[in-house]
């Protein structure tokens, strides 16, 4: 299962504020996206683990057991889904909603989560927010300073003399989404790099949508990118594994995902 996926809408409601694009083909494209994925994941672990017939019948046991265990959270994104698209509730109601569905499932129906450890929670919660705003307040001024200083522009200026290929600007344009999803947070990434490259964007007549795509695509893909993803490191510390073994282990889904950006980034331009 993919760690990065509750960060994904939010992601795309970040992307799409500063560009102003519709939030639901964004979040109809890249669940469409992720669905793929999930399938051919699928068909990697199947390779991987059923070697043999014993293997397969555990495999099916198991995950039938997974699904049935997981009930209560597989049904949160289908919730929050029909929530927004439905139009009964705003992102912020669906925020507060998604918050009270949580509560009540890890206190009432798993009991995973007394009562009484509520205040510790919601000290550590607003400690882990509050420096979550600090970087994207710093990240926001920066942001101005170079909208101010006319950086974009004059990037801008500087590509247009030495990049004419629309197709190597976008090759350009994923090295450097990967690399710095790979080192950066991924919320400020986009409030200091967006308008850096939304001009460009317009310049090789690039759509909206499909930058917006090619972004979250790029950024999501640089969490687990060897050898310096976030999500490697965090690997490391939670299940004790070298990084090494965790290199070996993320290397298939690395390049499956790799293609899909990839797939996501060329094959578009064919239809417009």
């Amino acid at each position: 299962m993919d760690s990065k996926a509750p960060k994904t809408k939010n992601l795309k409601v970040f992307f799409i504020k500063l560009i102003s694009i519709s939030i639901a083909i964004i979040l109809i494209i890249h669940t469409l996206f992720n669905l793929l994925l999930s399938e051919r994941f699928k068909q990697i672990n199947s390779l991987l683990l059923l070697t043999n017939v014993e293997n397969r019948q555990e495999y099916g046991d198991k995950l039938r057991e997974s699904f049935w265990e997981a009930k209560w959270e597989i049904v949160l994104p289908i919730l929050i889904l029909t929530g927004v698209f439905s139009g009964y509730m705003t992102l912020v109601e669906t925020a507060a909603f998604t918050v009270v569905y949580i509560l009540t499932v890890e206190v009432l129906i798993y009991k995973d989560l007394p009562l009484k450890d509520l205040p510790k929670i919601i000290i550590d919660c607003a400690t882990l927010i509050g420096g979550v705003l600090i970087i994207l307040g710093v990240a926001m001024g920066l942001t101005s300073y170079l909208v101010d200083a006319q950086v974009p522009m004059r990037l801008l200026e500087w590509i247009q003399s030495t990049i004419s290929s629309k197709l190597v600007f976008l090759l350009l344009l994923n090295i450097l989404l990967l690399v710095i999803g790979c080192m950066m947070d991924i919320f400020s990434a986009i409030i200091v790099f967006v308008p850096l490259i939304a001009p460009l964007g317009i310049f090789f007549q690039i759509d909206p949508i499909h930058l917006a795509i090619i972004f979250i695509a790029n950024l999501e893909l640089g969490f687990f990118t060897p050898p310096i993803g976030m999500n490697l490191f965090l690997s490391a510390y939670r299940f004790n594994k070298s990084m090494p073994v965790l290199y070996n282990a993320t290397i298939p889904f690395f390049l499956i995902r790799l293609l899909f950006v990839l797939i996501l980034t060329y094959i578009p331009l064919l239809f417009y």
